[in-house]
């Protein structure tokens, strides 16, 4: 009997160990989630969907704004899943006109039309085994989106200039920054395309939402940048931190990490100063007049910061949009109005 009890409480304890762990060890501790920075209790409990939704080959629809980490968030789920030795493919849909998708999507054989001088793989047979990600999936027209749907019904599609249908086997993971709801209402998107991609979702909460985890995501950014830059280890002076969990980040995470990046080069010593964020974009301490309120003097460093940054980075390159596009993270398109939003003449950021 002693010892019948021995063993019950071993067992107990043991159980009461294990859960204490799996309470002090959070959801982004898994291997897989690492780039997913943050303590925020709201974000973990998204994040805590992820090892959940890999197990399945359901569709998931991530959500959040531009720059919170959608595209990492897919490729969470695709490490995590089986399909993890087997491409995950990132497909922008935003960049996809309606008379590419089938070719892009499908490929094509060789003869298909004048220029197919031979066959070519679409994009759903490159990710053949693995993960399609289709990112910004509300850009695509309503066209698109009807071809987009007979795939997903049935995952078989024909290469253009194919006789016969060919079946996939792929995981569709959809992102889009926008309300889709809202979206189908107004009757821009779909409604049984939304039903069929919305089945398991997951929410990137934006960083304004998680002050919180900026200073962890600002010394998370600083080591990669260092190490990326092939710089000597810096540090972030207590008052940068504190300037950093002012800002609104409309940018979200993305728009943090370039900063860092930039603060990284502007900075000759081991500290990363006040001074530093602001020679990357970021504002400067006393250079906005206090007689301005808050949503103005805010909306007047996000433009110092916008128009800093996007010549900072033409000058990178040479005045070359696409190549500073690519660096900073951001779709060519969206760079380009950046620019042209601040009348930035790239020529002129050589001199």
């Amino acid at each position: 009997m002693t010892k019948l009890l021995l063993i019950e409480d071993s067992e107990a304890s043991l159980a009461n160990r294990r859960e204490a762990a799996a309470i002090e060890d959070p959801p982004n501790s898994e291997p897989g989630l690492a780039q997913l920075v943050g303590t925020d209790e709201n974000f973990l409990r998204e994040i805590a969907k992820i090892p959940l939704a890999a197990r399945s080959d359901a569709e998931v629809l991530i959500t959040g704004e531009t720059g919170t980490g959608k595209e990492l968030c897919a490729r969470a789920i695709h490490q995590l899943s089986r399909r993890r030795s087997f491409p995950f493919v990132c497909v922008d849909c935003g960049a996809l006109p309606d008379s590419l998708l089938d070719n892009e999507m499908f490929g094509h054989q060789r003869g298909a039309f004048t220029d197919a001088h031979r066959a070519q793989m679409g994009l759903v047979a490159i990710s053949e085994g693995g993960t399609l990600f289709l990112d910004e999936i509300d850009s695509l027209s309503l066209c698109a989106q009807a071809k987009l749907l007979r795939f997903l019904e049935d995952q078989t599609y024909k290469p253009l200039g194919a006789e016969k249908f060919v079946r996939a086997n792929v995981r569709i993971v959809t992102a889009s920054n926008r309300n889709l709801d809202c979206a189908v209402k107004k009757k821009v998107f779909r409604r049984d395309l939304f039903f069929r991609i919305n089945v398991l979702r997951i929410h990137m909460i934006p960083l304004r939402e998680r002050p919180g985890d900026i200073a962890a995501l600002a010394q998370h950014f600083l080591t990669l940048s260092c190490a990326e830059m092939g710089s000597a280890r810096k540090v972030l002076a207590s008052s940068t931190l504190h300037l950093l969990e002012c800002l609104d980040w409309p940018g979200n995470v993305r728009e943090l990490y370039n900063v860092i990046r930039c603060a990284v080069v502007f900075s000759e010593g081991s500290q990363i100063l006040p001074g530093h964020i602001a020679s990357a974009g970021g504002p400067q301490p006393g250079a906005i007049p206090p007689s301005l309120c808050f949503r103005e003097a805010r909306t007047e460093a996000l433009n110092a910061f916008e128009q800093s940054y996007a010549k900072a980075m033409l000058r990178k390159h040479d005045g070359n949009i696409t190549r500073a596009a690519r660096e900073a993270g951001k779709d060519r398109r969206a760079f380009g109005r950046l620019v042209k939003r601040h009348n930035i003449d790239p020529r002129g950021t050589l001199q």
